[in-house]
Parts: structure tokens; C-alpha cells; sequence
């Protein structure tokens, strides 16, 4: 059953058969691919392969336009089914990013109406090559140096303390800013690599170079050196300084002496007539031995990105293996630009959830803010009045410690639901005016028992039909946790579907739902939340002598409930046979089109109905209930407490019902075993005592 807002208790949709995935789909996850409101798509991830499913609206037709294993480069896809429950996507446009901290993100780019690709995700380049605009890190320990042994070509690189790995092969250092490329691993403290283009860099300060009167002495600043003394640079493009003319300070130049971490000095080819600062913007080219280096942040050694979202025109990841708390901002409108420049407004962010302890981020949600849901609790980067979040304001703030589980989180009705870490309690995120900050209100303290190892959660806008925003959370058990919630209402409710089999993945579409089986014969089906048809896994077709087809789903031997067109006719079960070699079912005496599937049964149960005596409550007391008044809409068939209630079908309005006998917690029980509609509007009992 699923509960309107209106607080009717109503029979869920059917299942409605789209295709059967095999045995291959066992463990799959399910994304929503929207261009526009005509061009929709379904997107199955598996095991090795991805499957994408086109929304034919104007001929109300699903059909599988492209199943691929391989990426662009002709590599197989790198999706593993043991992990497909964690896997996170966004969508812009005509791409999808898809993110696990065990690949580079994966790209599924749609190329025509019905036609898509899969590519690894890559970053921009400078327009000469020289440099890659990706997030770097300084992995390795404080003070820790790197020795390349030239400025061009191919050369060696040696580190102070052992750092490197054969993994380390392909990964790219940056040294102070220019990039080497790691090609051959010969020990934890040298590999082989090759220079970009030049160990070149700009100092960061404009007129970086200090003269005094009288001295041949020129001091440098430069940020973060790691210099010792005795280094040798080359000096470009220094403007005259001091009355030293640039033939005097351009060149090969030694580090003469230390001043401290940001400042070192040389001696000059001439003697300074003034102290003065200049130089302009200089460049100096040096391999020595320096603490300022750092390495890329996502490869196969440190690990690639575990959470994905776009957010103010900027594609963000967030974690990584090595890196598990910290989120990336791309440049506005440039997302496969990752440079952090100069900090200005539209560069890159970088940003550590540095909250005392490392938070393990799972997911991120574009909501109001920033929400970023870790392992150990939930996070948000705030969106300010009137001002776009910037490499100067951003910052990122802990709200909630309960941590979020391998569960994609989804914004329902204003609020962002979360699964708990231990899967035991759904918590909505929401922003609350009164306390100025986001609090995380469990949501299931009245259905904990829905909550069995969740793996799946999405949402429906608009679902069966109704004005409500359901949320579908598919269970480890096979169940199916049904969430709807009015907060205009002030109405929330959960309510727990089953099926013949063993749902799996779910994804929603707008107002349209899908779910994943497992079957009892092991294929895995897709299937759609269609219509007011009382059975699963129901497959829709026209009798044609006597028969209808099956073929798509059932094998000689199932046994299936048949239902008219309208769904208000049941026609009983038949066993599949072969008919010309077709598995199909007999209905000889019925015309037209039918549905053939699985029914299932629905109940409503009650708390234990108590009541009060002049003595006070009966709570714990026998007592029994007499009569029960059901007020029923377009009911075809009910029971309560497993006895028949006679209606002359369809019923509408009130219906009473005598039962007998005592108990100390008696329940009331409505129920209905046939696949034909029913909606309880709600009931009232008489208690004797």
C-alpha cells in the first residue's frame, strides 16, 4: 500500500515488465539520464558494462538503444559489481560523470538521440602541453626534498626519504611549477622521469629582488624556496634593479646564503647605486634539490574521487583514498579545469573538511548549500546572499555528527534524506531558521523496521499518480521502504512493499519509478511502477486466437494472474505453454488486450486498538472488537482480520463489519489477496470491555 497525503492507505502500482537484464544484472545501479522533458533516459550500470534505456513518451515505449563495454580507447569498462552500490554520478547536459575512488571518473556522453559512449575523464591542458590543470598535493613528509638531476629531458629524480612505488609509473610531480612525468620506478628513492617541457617557474611576487647601496648582495624572495646554499639557478627576464643593470642579474647565479623560508640571496655581476625593490616578473630555471614539490591528487596510487556533484557552475569532486576529506572545485563554466591560479573569484577551490578528525566523503548534494555527507557526519559549504562561492569565502562547516551510509542521499519536499551510517535510521538534512544551521531529524523512529541494510534510494516527484514526493529505499532483504512526506501537510509516512522475488536497484524518473528484480529463476527484470494494475512483473499484449504471448518474461510452466485491460476484470491464473512455439497462456473466451504477471497481496495492519474505563486505560486488559466501520473508495474486494467482506463491486462509502472475540492486543487487519484495486480511507472500531 502506499499512504496519500490526504491519509488514505491505496494499492501501490503494478510492475510493469521492460526488460529482462539476465543473470548479469544481479548487482546493478540504476541513474536517471535527463537532457529535457522529451529526451529521458534510464541508465543501468553493471558489471563490466552500462545499458541505457531510452523514454519514448510520445509512443510510451522503453527501448535499450545502447549497451557498452568498452570505453573510446577500446579499454574495458572498469565498473565492478562488488562495488556498484557506491558508485555516484552528475549529470550536465549531454555527460555524465560517474565516480568511484577505484577509477578515474568515467564520462557516459550521449552522441546522438540514441546513441552514447563511455570515455575516461581528463583534464584541460595549457595550450602548449607544458601543464596539466589538475589538483596537486605534498604528499610526502615535512622537509622531505626532490633532486631532479636536470632541467629538460629525460631525468633522474630522487627523493630524501623513500616515497616512491612501481605504481608511481605515469603519475606527474610538480616541481615548484613545472611538471615531470614519471616513467620507469628503480627505488623508493629515484625514478626516472621526464620534464614536461622546462624546471622553469615565475616567482609569485612582482619585483622580487632587493638591493642595497653600496652591495653586490641581492636578495630574492621566493616563497617557500626549500633552499639550503650552494644551489644554482638561472635568472630570466630581471629588469635593471638597484642601478645593477639586467646583464648583472640575468644568468647562472648560485644561492649564496639563506635568509629564511621565503627569502635567499646571490651576488650580483655589479654593485647596486640604491636600495631598491624591482625586477618585475622573474623567472628562474633550476634542478636542485627542493622541499616545494608536490603530486598529482588523483591516480591509482593516491586513489580518484568518491563523490560528485555540480554546483554553482562548477564540477566538484570530493574524496579520494588518500585525500578522503577534501572537496575540488573546478573554474566557473571550465569543468576539466582544476588550476587554483591566483585565487581569483573564478579559479579553482580547493578546500579540507579540517574538523579534528578525517571525514570520509561519501556524497555531496546540491541543495541550498554545498551539503556534503561523510562517514562521520554531515557537512555543508554555504552558499552566501548574493555572492557566488569564491576561493576567498569558501568554507566548509560541520553541522551533524551521525555520518552518512553507502547510500545515495535525495532531496524530497525541501529536505535532503539520509541513510545513517549502520543503516538503521533514514534522517532528513534541513535548514532551520531558529537554530541557523542544519539539523539531521530521524525520519524512521516509527518504522525502524523498515530499515533492513539499505542499499538504494531515489525519488519520485509526483508518484502513482498523486501530487505526493515518494521516496523508494530498496532494502539488503529484498524489501521495498516506501516515504512519502507533505511538509505542508505536516503528513509523512512509510509503508513496506514485496514482491515475488527480490528488489534491487531503484531510480526515479520525474513521476516515474523503476526497480530492479531478482527473480526466483535468478534473471534480474526492469520494471516500472506503470499503472493501477495489481501485479508484478506483468507483461501487457493483444489476444490473438485464443492466446496471448509471454515469451518476453514467463517459460512453459510459470503459472501467472491475468487481468483485462482496465485492470478491473480478473480473469484467474494460467499456465504457460507452448502455443507454435511461443510461450503463451490459453484465454480462450476473452478478446482483446490483457496483462499476464505476478499478483500480490496487500494489508493494512493496526496498532492494538485500546480504550479507556472509567478506571483508566485498558492497555494490557482483554478486550475485544465488536464492529469495525470501513471507509472504502473504489474497493473491489477486502478482508479484515482474514474474513470476506461482502461488496458489490466497485464499492465506495462505508462498509461495517462484525468480528468476534477477545484479545489483550487486538489488531485490526485489512487485506486483500486479488489483484484488483482497493483504497481505504480510513476506519472506526467499537471496543468492548
Amino acid at each position: 500500500m502506499i499512504v496519500t497525503s490526504e491519509g488514505a492507505a491505496k494499492k501501490r502500482h503494478g510492475l510493469k515488465f521492460v526488460h529482462n537484464l539476465g543473470a548479469a544484472g544481479s548487482n546493478t545501479q540504476l541513474f536517471e539520464f535527463e537532457f529535457s522533458d522529451d529526451e529521458q533516459y534510464l541508465i543501468s550500470v553493471e558489471d563490466g558494462q552500462v545499458r541505457c534505456f531510452y523514454l519514448d513518451q510520445a509512443n510510451d515505449v522503453i527501448t535499450l538503444v545502447s549497451t557498452i563495454t568498452a570505453d573510446t580507447n577500446g579499454d574495458p569498462i572498469p565498473f565492478d559489481d562488488r562495488y556498484i552500490n557506491q558508485y555516484t554520478n552528475a549529470q550536465y547536459g549531454d555527460v555524465m560523470f560517474i565516480c568511484h575512488p577505484l577509477f578515474m571518473p568515467r564520462m557516459l556522453i550521449r552522441t546522438s538521440l540514441t546513441s552514447f559512449e563511455i570515455t575516461p575523464y581528463s583534464f584541460d591542458q595549457q595550450l602548449d602541453g607544458s601543464r596539466v590543470f589538475q589538483p596537486y598535493y605534498n604528499f610526502q613528509p615535512h622537509g622531505a626534498t626532490l633532486d631532479p638531476s636536470g632541467i629538460t629531458g629525460s631525468i633522474t629524480v630522487t627523493t630524501s626519504v623513500p616515497y616512491f612505488t612501481p605504481d608511481h609509473v605515469g603519475v606527474v610531480l610538480l616541481y615548484n611549477q613545472s611538471e615531470i612525468e614519471i616513467t620507469a620506478y628503480t627505488s623508493a628513492t629515484e625514478v626516472t622521469g621526464t620534464v614536461i617541457d622546462e624546471l622553469k617557474i615565475r616567482l609569485a611576487v612582482q619585483n622580487p629582488l632587493r638591493t642595497s647601496a653600496g652591495s653586490r648582495t641581492v636578495e630574492v624572495t621566493h616563497i617557500d624556496h626549500g633552499y639550503s646554499g650552494g644551489e644554482v639557478v638561472i635568472i630570466e627576464d630581471a629588469s635593471a634593479t638597484g642601478g645593477i643593470n639586467t646583464g648583472n642579474l640575468n644568468g647562472s647565479r648560485t644561492v649564496a646564503g639563506i635568509v629564511d623560508q621565503n627569502t635567499w640571496y646571490f651576488t650580483a655581476g655589479g654593485i647596486a647605486s640604491s636600495a631598491e625593490d624591482g625586477g618585475g616578473y622573474v623567472k628562474l630555471s633550476t634542478h636542485s634539490a627542493t622541499a616545494d614539490w608536490s603530486e598529482q591528487s588523483f591516480s591509482a596510487v593516491r586513489g580518484y574521487p568518491s563523490a560528485v556533484v555540480f554546483h554553482e557552475n562548477r564540477l566538484c569532486y570530493g574524496g579520494t583514498l588518500a585525500q578522503p576529506d577534501t572537496i575540488w572545485m573546478s573554474q566557473i563554466g571550465e569543468f576539466f579545469n582544476f588550476d587554483v591560479g591566483e585565487a581569483a573569484d573564478t579559479d579553482a577551490i580547493s578546500i579540507v573538511a579540517a574538523t579534528g578528525h578525517v571525514n570520509e566523503i561519501r556524497y555531496m548534494v546540491s541543495n541550498r548549500d554545498l551539503q556534503v555527507f561523510g562517514a562521520a557526519g554531515e557537512l555543508y559549504i554555504p552558499t552566501y546572499l548574493n555572492q557566488a562561492i569564491t576561493p576567498t569565502n569558501a568554507q566548509i562547516r560541520l553541522q551533524t555528527p551521525f555520518g552518512c551510509n553507502f547510500t545515495q542521499p535525495v532531496s524530497i519536499d525541501g529536505a535532503t534524506v539520509f541513510i545513517q551510517n549502520g543503516g538503521n535510521v533514514a534522517r532528513e538534512f534541513l535548514y532551520t531558521d531558529s537554530e541557523d544551521a542544519y539539523t539531521s531529524t530521524a525520519i524512521s523512529t516509527l518504522a525502524s523496521h523498515l530499515m533492513v541494510s539499505p542499499k538504494f534510494m531515489a525519488v519520485s516527484h509526483g508518484g502513482f499518480d498523486s501530487p505526493e514526493s515518494y521516496a523508494l529505499l530498496s532494502n539488503g532483504n529484498g524489501d521495498l521502504a516506501l516515504f512519502s512526506s507533505s511538509r505542508a501537510e505536516r503528513r509523512a509516512s512509510w509503508s513496506r512493499a514485496t514482491t515475488d522475488g527480490t528488489f534491487l536497484a531503484v531510480s526515479a524518473v520525474h513521476d516515474r519509478m523503476f526497480v530492479n528484480i531478482l527473480t526466483p529463476s535468478g534473471d534480474v527484470v526492469l520494471c516500472e511502477f506503470a499503472a493501477e494494475i495489481g501485479l508484478d512483473r506483468y507483461v501487457t499484449g493483444t489476444i490473438t486466437a485464443n492466446y496471448l504471448d509471454v515469451s518476453d518474461l514467463y517459460a512453459v510452466g510459470d503459472v501467472v494472474d491475468v487481468l483485462s485491460e482496465d485492470g478491473l476484470s480478473y480473469y484467474g491464473q494460467r499456465t504457460v505453454v507452448l502455443n507454435g512455439g511461443v510461450e503463451s497462456i490459453n484465454l480462450e473466451g476473452y478478446t482483446s488486450v490483457a496483462h499476464a504477471g505476478k499478483a500480490f497481496s496487500v494489508e493494512i495492519e493496526s496498532n492494538p486498538i485500546d480504550a479507556n474505563s472509567a478506571d483508566g486505560s485498558m492497555t494490557g486488559e482483554i478486550r475485544g472488537v465488536s464492529t469495525v466501520v470501513l471507509d472504502l473508495r473504489d474497493a473491489f474486494s477486502a478482508k479484515v482480520n482474514n474474513r470476506d467482506i461482502p461488496l458489490s463491486t466497485p464499492f465506495g462509502g462505508k462498509k461495517e463489519y462484525r468480528l468476534l472475540g477477545y484479545n489483550r492486543d487486538p489488531v485490526i487487519t485489512i487485506s486483500q489477496n486479488s489483484p484488483l484495486p482497493l483504497q481505504v480511507n480510513g476506519f472506526v472500531s467499537e471496543v468492548i470491555i
